[in-house]
């Protein structure tokens, strides 16, 4: 993407005005994505990315600077104009790079570019006409597959020459359907860090079908109804709850510079002994998962939280910086055009060793929230609000009536503490997570768990 050789010439122009540290992030990214409505395909987009970003530390101070002219010229300006940005001095560090190889633990099977078109919209035809079919009471359905092929390059002045290319493959279909004049949505969009072979273990028939399945459930359900009750959230994307309650008050992003509910508190119990709760972003194939992260820091597995006691957080190198602490392998942005910082990877609660059936059973009264919907939460106090996409009410221990409209509102460092049954039977679910750093993919997941108490918003 750009020689060594430039890079180091670049680093140096970077560093010109007393730089303690320079780095380099370019990208070729191209999203291919096709979609479907009305029972037809109805457009197919490539979309490219291609740039380069310079950024530059003093101390505490951060400069980044970007550009897309990738020629030796372009960056040297886009250098320059960061360099002097940072102020006035004189070089201190005199830089050499050395190419590393880190490998690549997600290695791609069919990679999609070399698939036709065709080919791909027979699977996103299997998708899109299982939900189609599914019910009478399905009356719109719309679907798209994508596949990522984002290739990257970082070079820095502690002499890092790299490169790394992440592959992804995304299908999601989305069912409305209707009933007594009430419309309700379902949906399921899976994604892996892999090629088409996903759907080697991914049948598209199930995507279109668990979508529409819940657009049914829902449509023919009455309102939930409110109250502070014990909640059962289901596995898979469940794990959303911990994402966005906990895992971003998790990140150097907001703990460095005290913005966390959770500044302060390593080696403290923050949340019931049940819990715990790890980033891994090494898991083979998983749609979070990298193997470096934007600043070339090798992938790691983070154990945050380890039966209710809080052992680390997620850090990058700016804020590593400010903490005094070592970077996580944790630093992730959308494109080069996003100064990077702390992210998620694939973040989940670890399996516990209460059992599913007991897990309902022990509710008199309550809500089990089957599937989780998007929401919103303030990393600074925690406070939470997500939806229900797909929820039932739990009378003496079972599962009855479907009920639509619920949310669940509370603060993290309480939920994490009202976790009290955890059960065995781990998967994820897949995301967007957006940030100050931009839109990345990531993981959430958990077993089964109880939370003994927590606010329901119905109608």
């Amino acid at each position: 993407m750009i020689s060594r050789e430039i890079c180091q010439r670049v680093l140096q122009k970077a560093v010109s005005t007393g730089a303690d540290y320079a780095e380099i992030f370019a990208e070729n990214t191209v999203n291919h994505v096709i979609n479907m409505i009305a029972d037809k395909v109805d457009s197919i987009n490539d979309a490219v990315i291609a740039g380069a970003a310079v950024r530059v530390y003093k101390g505490l101070r951060s400069v980044m600077a970007s550009t897309v002219d990738m020629s030796e010229a372009g960056l040297l300006r886009c250098a320059e104009s960061a360099a002097e940005a940072l102020g006035q001095g004189e070089a201190q560090i005199d830089i050499v790079l050395q190419e590393r190889l880190f490998g690549d633990i997600h290695p791609v099977k069919i990679v999609p570019s070399s698939v036709p078109n065709q080919a791909k919209v027979a699977i996103l035809k299997e998708g899109y006409f299982a939900a189609r079919e599914y019910d009478s009471a399905v009356k719109q359905v719309t679907g798209g597959l994508l596949d990522v092929d984002h290739n990257i390059l970082i070079a820095n002045s502690e002499g890092l020459y790299t490169q790394d290319r992440q592959i992804r493959t995304r299908m999601f279909i989305s069912a409305v359907a209707e009933m007594n004049g009430e419309t309700q949505t379902g949906s399921c969009a899976p994604g892996r860090r892999m090629g088409l072979e996903m759907f080697n273990t991914i049948d598209p028939k199930n995507v279109g079908i668990h979508a529409a399945r819940q657009a049914v459930t829902m449509a023919g359900a009455g309102y939930c109804p409110a109250g502070v009750m014990p909640v059962a959230i289901e596995n898979g994307f469940g794990g959303v709850i911990f994402h966005e309650a906990c895992g971003h008050s998790l990140e150097a992003t907001s703990v460095a510079l005290g913005q966390s509910q959770f500044t302060g508190k390593l080696g403290q119990k923050i949340a019931n002994e049940k819990v715990t709760a790890i980033d891994d972003g090494t898991i083979p194939g998983a749609w979070g998962s990298i193997n470096i992260d934007d600043e070339g820091t090798p992938a790691q597995r983070k154990v945050l939280i380890e039966n209710g006691v809080l052992k680390s957080y997620m850090i990058d190198k700016f804020n590593g910086r400010r903490m005094g602490m070592a970077s996580t392998g944790s630093s992730r942005r959308q494109s080069y055009r996003f100064t990077p910082t702390s992210r998620m990877t694939n973040t989940y609660i670890a399996p516990g060793q209460d059992k599913d059936a007991d897990i309902i059973a022990s509710i008199a009264y309550g809500l089990y929230a089957k599937e989780m919907g998007g929401g919103s939460v303030n990393p600074i106090t925690g406070e939470f609000n997500f939806a229900v996409n797909e929820g039932y009410l739990i009378r003496n221990g079972k599962i009855c009536e479907p009920v639509r409209g619920a949310s669940l509102v509370g603060k993290g460092s309480e939920i994490i503490q009202n976790i009290d049954m955890v059960g065995a039977n781990l998967d994820m679910g897949q995301g967007m997570c957006g940030s100050s750093s931009g839109s990345v993919p990531t993981n959430v997941g958990q077993p089964l768990i109880r939370v003994s108490s927590i606010t329901v918003g119905g109608r």
